[in-house]
């Protein structure tokens, strides 16, 4: 196993979940890949999202089939000023690479927020570190893990 994969795969047995990292063939690095990747909807799948809110990472976690509202999260955090982080901020923040961040195993606790549409899915599929690695969860499991805060951050439509 990958050993960004092996760090999500031991966040998750040390938070008791039951589910196990399943490594790929086929990249899951876009919502679709995954998808495409799992036969399963692009709703299922976990946008592992880092965003800079005044000069803090924050990871957010939405529906594959959603868009992060930037004006809604910057008034879920509060924060003054809000922007989507590089990638080299990324990899700082969770130690892994755009395309593959997962909620968990990162190498300091991230601030988290999780859009509630995720909930409309019995299991939702997460990145487990790399592009090639996911694992399932639920909506409440996963709210757990990550140490999130729900929040409506979603754009409508």
């Amino acid at each position: 196993m990958h050993e960004r994969a092996a760090v999500v795969a031991e966040a998750l047995r040390r938070g008791g979940a039951p589910g196990t990292v399943r490594e790929l063939a086929d990249s899951t690095r876009t919502a679709v890949e995954a998808a495409a990747a799992l036969g399963c909807a692009v709703g299922a799948i976990v946008k592992s999202l880092v965003f800079v809110a005044d000069d803090e990472p924050v990871l957010v976690l939405v529906s594959g089939a959603d868009r992060v509202d930037l004006t809604r999260l910057r008034r879920a955090l509060p924060a003054t000023e809000v922007r989507r982080a590089n990638p080299d901020e990324v990899r700082t923040a969770t130690g892994q690479v755009i395309g593959g961040v997962a909620p968990l195993g990162h190498p300091r606790p991230l601030r988290c927020l999780i859009d509630p549409g995720l909930g409309a899915f019995e299991t939702i599929w997460a990145a487990a570190g790399t592009p090639h690695a996911v694992f399932p969860t639920s909506f409440p499991e996963l709210t757990r893990l990550a140490g999130a805060t729900v929040s409506s951050i979603a754009a409508d439509g």
